[in-house]
């Protein structure tokens, strides 16, 4: 039996095909794309970190990218748990998405012996280059890149900030990761540069001994001491107990970052991390486009601000330089 198509239906045929292809290309075009977040610093009520996340959401979305229409982000919160963070890196890995964006240098060390060829875009994180995680700033190479926390020199510059403060220091407690290589650095430098100001360093490894309480109460059963306390997922983990020892056994101490200082510690000097979330949308955005992680140069930070809290300051007793607090980008009465 044969079939007659009119003209008529012959046009509208091919008219519904010619509007049936390129809803077929745009949607193949438009594939959700899926995004890992790993977190292991904070946990998932933890004001610092969702403020982070929003950050990097927000920019995001500004940047053509809903999570649940053209993108499924998968975001894990690893409370400063690093069994638990160990765990939700394989999990991510197990999964291939497209890229993983990656916080702390024991996630990225984590992740990046698990895949070396999912792009993984890193925050908040020290040293990359002398932690082996990229082989220069400018051209990162591999599947990974991001936004630098502090080169290693910092732990130098921290217990020199400290010193100024706090003229009378002759001691000082710096409360690092040895399984972080980053923090070892800062250790080193610190170490280096004692001598010259006159202060014995006294290393304590959060990571060998997690006991912190007891290790800066022994620590403070000397005069005249002080902490440097290092960027690392213990320290944020543990920020609210470290403040609060530092102000029961009247010890002068610098943080890396202004958190600890609005919540009650004498003073910091670092980065706006937040920012650094909004560098790593716009680094997503460029892989998910095309654009290889390792052609793309770690970005280190260009501003530091001092923060103190002068209300610390006063209830611990510490008398800071008049001259200090001028130095300061925030200062808090």
């Amino acid at each position: 039996m044969t079939v007659t198509i009119g003209r008529r239906e012959l046009l509208a045929a091919l008219g519904g095909a010619a509007v049936l292809w390129p809803l077929a290309a745009r949607a193949q075009a438009e594939r959700m794309r899926r995004i890992g977040v790993l977190v292991e610093t904070y946990g998932q009520t933890d004001r610092e970190g969702q403020d982070r996340i929003a950050v990097f959401l927000d920019t995001f979305r500004k940047l053509g990218w809903t999570d649940g229409r053209n993108v499924r982000i998968d975001l894990r919160w690893g409370a400063g748990d690093a069994d638990r963070s160990k765990a939700f890196a394989a999990e991510l890995v197990r999964s291939a998405p497209d890229v993983i964006v990656a916080v702390n240098n024991p996630t990225l060390a984590e992740l990046q012996q698990l895949t070396r060829t999912i792009p993984i875009v890193f925050a908040q994180v020290s040293d990359p280059v002398g932690s082996g995680f990229v082989a220069g700033i400018a051209r990162p190479g591999g599947n990974i890149t991001g936004f630098q926390n502090f080169e290693a020199t910092m732990g130098g510059k921290w217990l020199g900030v400290l010193k100024e403060a706090a003229p009378n220091l002759s001691r000082a407690a710096v409360l690092f990761g040895s399984n972080n290589a980053a923090n070892v650095a800062f250790l080193h430098a610190a170490e280096a540069v004692a001598p010259l100001l006159g202060v014995q360093v006294t290393a304590v490894d959060i990571d060998a001994d997690p006991e912190i309480e007891r290790a800066i109460t022994t620590f403070a059963s000397h005069p005249d001491g002080g902490l440097v306390v290092l960027p690392h997922p213990n320290t944020t983990a543990n920020h609210a107990s470290i403040i609060i020892l530092a102000a029961r056994h009247r010890l002068p101490a610098i943080y890396p970052f202004r958190f600890f200082v609005i919540e009650g510690g004498l003073m910091s000097y670092g980065i706006d991390q937040i920012d650094q979330w909004r560098g790593a949308a716009t680094y997503v955005d460029r892989i998910l486009r095309g654009e290889k992680p390792g052609d793309l140069p770690v970005q280190a930070p260009t501003k530091f601000e001092l923060v103190i809290n002068l209300k610390t300051a006063k209830a611990t007793g510490l008398h800071i330089p008049p001259a200090f607090p001028l130095r300061a980008d925030e200062v808090i009465e």
